[in-house]
């Protein structure tokens, strides 16, 4: 059904991309702008990510056909990649490295506009994961209306992320360490399972073509 394949895909990526775990980021690497520059920074950083994703979401099937690589063989290593991402997550490793991206791109950049780019845009809202999510629940789309609706969850959840710049101050303070730790393992566990399935889904794909 559409309404399960959409929810089962803003799931997927709203785990994945985390827009209210990307508040604590965007404070670091925006400290010292003012209220007006860190709107500009959202706004830049948010519409180049979501460009980045809609990139992959119209492209990526051809750019697999271009490397010569089976949706069912994606579907294993996106899984594989997202099942990481789930176990950084239940272990809060995950924070601590997307911490460190922000650091040293503040340590890097001399330019505060650049931020948009690096880190925010690239890779905490479209990064390596975020991507494969995009690829793998697009491959799943049986037509174009589910196309357009995964669209629209992508415009949801890139809109949340804006949301969440623009709240950063008050999801921090709102949130405190141990609610963002519990959600962030909750949010882990669920991303884990998703993983599973999509590396189950890849694994029968490869079966029934191999038996046909």
């Amino acid at each position: 059904m559409l309404a399960d394949y959409l929810v089962n895909a803003f799931a997927t990526l709203f785990v994945t991309i985390d827009p209210v775990g990307l508040a604590p980021m965007f404070l670091a690497v925006t400290s010292g702008a003012t209220p007006r520059t860190r709107r500009l920074i959202a706004l830049r950083a948010t519409l180049i990510g979501g460009a980045i994703l809609f990139l992959f979401l119209v492209a990526g099937k051809s750019v697999l056909g271009v490397l010569g690589i089976s949706v069912p063989a994606f579907q294993i290593a996106g899984g594989l990649l997202l099942l990481m991402i789930a176990v950084e997550m239940v272990f809060e490793k995950r924070n601590q490295r997307k911490s460190e991206t922000a650091e040293k791109a503040v340590s890097h950049q001399e330019d505060l506009h650049d931020v948009a780019v690096f880190p925010l845009a690239i890779p905490l809202i479209s990064g390596p994961a975020a991507i494969s999510a995009v690829i793998l629940t697009s491959s799943q789309a049986t037509d174009t209306v589910s196309m357009i609706g995964l669209a629209g969850v992508i415009a949801v959840i890139v809109g949340a992320c804006f949301a969440s710049f623009l709240l950063a101050d008050r999801i921090e303070r709102l949130m405190g360490d141990t609610a963002a730790m519990v959600i962030t393992r909750l949010l882990g566990v669920l991303l884990a399972a998703l993983s599973v399935q999509f590396i189950a889904d890849g694994i029968s794909a490869f079966i029934a073509a191999g038996s046909v």
